[in-house]
């Protein structure tokens, strides 16, 4: 495995497993593959309803825990709830999370932050960052913080790369960690024909192609799966490396497009929708 050394000293795995939409058993299964292929990452989140699942897929997997890296995020309807951290420990059957992000800039996210600084103190926590947040909210984060956030979660793909937004972090040393690593499944990306050439080029499949892209553009990437073949293929990218110039080729099919596109009501909603994390299988 290779890691990204982050801002705080710790160390994360540059590829994981992502759980977004995956139904409890799916998650766990997912998770337990994961693990028995080689991965070291795991993410998931409160708002994703299998926090319990990626718990006992862990624990099934016979991995110790000291050699995972966990990832799950807090949703805005806990940001002002003191115990919103020793829940999401107790869902994930564990005594600590090696990252916890901020789901959404809802609510009172500034509070929310603070909680997750108290909890690194408490070692609860290892390293803590954002998701989805803009370049004004990161900055609102920086200047209160005592922590600086490790790492920013966003859409990022070789449609949309977000070079803009990693320039303005790079001076606090935040890394992104890219969901949609794939475009969201749209075949269109996949099937641009320079990671068909690429993928003759060094035995690899176009999946496999964007997956090295993103650990080379300093992205730590998350594709989710839950066939096992997928799983086992989706980490077979640590044995090569693109040149300068195939790094070049990929960025001319850079769009500017993302495939979500967040607006104030929607990300003001996010406030109010209360997922039943607490009833979960």
């Amino acid at each position: 495995m290779e890691y990204f050394e982050l801002n705080d000293g710790n160390k994360m795995p540059v590829i994981g497993i992502g759980t977004f939409m995956l139904t409890p058993a799916q998650a766990e299964e997912s998770t337990f593959n994961a693990l028995k292929a080689g991965y070291r990452l795991i993410d998931t989140a409160n708002a994703y309803v299998n926090e319990k699942a990626v718990g006992r897929g862990m624990k099934k997997s016979g991995v110790a825990r000291e050699d995972i890296f966990l990832t799950t995020k807090l949703w805005p309807t806990v940001y002002e709830n003191e115990n919103a951290i020793d829940k999401t420990l107790e869902r994930l059957d564990t005594d600590y999370i090696d990252l916890l992000l901020l789901h959404q800039p809802a609510g009172n996210y500034i509070n929310a932050y603070k909680m997750m600084e108290k909890a690194v103190k408490e070692g609860k926590v290892k390293s803590i960052g954002l998701s989805n947040f803009d370049t004004n909210q990161i900055q609102e984060i920086i200047d209160m913080c005592e922590i600086k956030p490790a790492i920013l979660q966003v859409e990022a793909h070789p449609y949309y790369t977000e070079e803009e937004l990693k320039a303005f972090v790079k001076p606090y040393g935040v890394r992104l960690m890219a969901w949609y690593p794939l475009g969201h499944g749209d075949a269109s990306l996949i099937n641009e024909e320079v990671f068909a050439k690429l993928g003759e080029k060094y035995g690899k499949s176009p999946v496999q192609i964007i997956l090295r892209w993103h650990v080379q553009m300093g992205h730590v990437v998350i594709p989710g799966a839950t066939l096992e073949e997928h799983i086992k293929a989706n980490i077979e990218i640590l044995d090569f490396e693109l040149t300068s110039e195939d790094m070049a080729e990929i960025a001319k099919v850079n769009k500017n497009k993302r495939y979500y596109e967040p607006n104030p009501e929607i990300i003001a909603s996010y406030a109010q929708m209360a997922p039943d994390m607490d009833g979960q299988e």
